[in-house]
């Protein structure tokens, strides 16, 4: 292990931030899109012991992961029927085992967003400290092969800049989008070591849709041609971008506004410079679904794994 990944195995007490003074005067925080709040749950006790928050689209991807981690890091019964958190709203959903805490964001920026406000303020409340955030996705790849999977380096909108611009009370607020680039590097290491699939680190295009925004050809409405997309996703691969999603820009950018520290992993399902559709079997897109789980899965059994013989040697001296 190296001195940044040991650094990042031993405590220290980097908390997650809020930027809200109106926070400090309430009675209670309703987390109302999870169904928790400060004054119906006690949230240090439920959740004060989050080291890592691992958080994708689909609440079925969300509970598949926590099952993976429970047999990587052999806290809990990998064949326990986990509860869903969240179950008494049906927006989210939520899993924990251990210091891994699992929540699927839905799709989209508006969606992820609401999310991480609540999330950010729940890991707040419950008084977390050094958390390590990473979204695991899918993603259309821009020349790569089917499969491959991107660790961002920083997230660009669907012009090719490096921000996420927010509208507040009327006026555009733009926020930066840059990306634990240590993190990105300790997760591309994992991924040599487990030497199961490509893993590349590069810029991740994040669009306000899935269609048009993203140059396909295939939805309701289409107002460009095939050379028109082709010279687009081009130039994209010239800035640097590897894939397309739709989560990256918000969640770079809140994480960083509260000192997380983040990262974004996406499986490519298909080349877009090849087609819009995914022509894959089931079998195969499900087997590519897992590689971003598996490569944070070990990442974090890694780390957990250096902290606990650090333990060791302190109680031994």
């Amino acid at each position: 292990m190296n001195p940044e990944e040991e650094k990042r195995a031993t405590p220290c007490s980097s908390p997650v931030f809020v930027h809200n003074p109106y926070l400090d005067v309430m009675k209670d925080d309703v987390l109302y899109h999870f169904g928790l709040g400060t004054a119906t749950h006690n949230l240090p006790a439920m959740f004060g012991d989050v080291k890592f928050v691992c958080v994708g689209g689909s609440p079925w991807r969300m509970k598949s992961f926590t099952e993976y981690i429970a047999a990587e890091i052999r806290m809990e019964d990998p064949e326990s029927e986990y509860p869903n958190i969240c179950a008494g709203t049906d927006r989210y959903a939520m899993y924990k085992v251990g210091p891994v805490l699992s929540v699927s964001h839905g799709m989209g920026i508006p969606s992820i967003a609401i999310m991480l406000h609540e999330l950010i303020k729940l890991l707040h409340h419950a008084h977390c400290e050094d958390v390590t955030i990473v979204r695991i996705g899918t993603s259309g790849g821009i020349g790569l092969e089917p499969g491959t999977v991107v660790v961002t380096k920083k997230s660009m909108d669907a012009t090719f800049l490096p921000k996420f611009e927010q509208v507040i009370l009327g006026k555009t607020v733009e926020r930066n989008t840059d990306l634990d680039q240590c993190l990105a590097e300790e997760l591309l290491q994992c991924s040599k070591e487990l030497n199961q699939f490509e893993t590349v680190i590069g810029n991740t295009m994040c669009t306000l849709d899935f269609y048009e925004g993203q140059a396909r050809l295939d939805g309701a409405f289409c107002s460009y041609t095939e050379k028109d997309k082709q010279d687009y996703l081009k130039k994209a691969s010239e800035a640097g971008i590897c894939n397309i999603e739709m989560e990256s820009s918000v969640f770079a950018a809140m994480c960083k506004l509260s000192g997380l520290r983040a990262a974004v992993v996406c499986v490519t399902l298909l080349d877009r410079l090849k087609g819009d559709q995914m022509n894959s079997s089931h079998e195969v897109l499900q087997s590519y679904q897992l590689r971003p789980q598996i490569l944070v899965g070990n990442y974090i059994k890694k780390l957990l794994k250096a902290k606990a013989g650090r333990s060791c040697n302190s109680a031994t001296v």
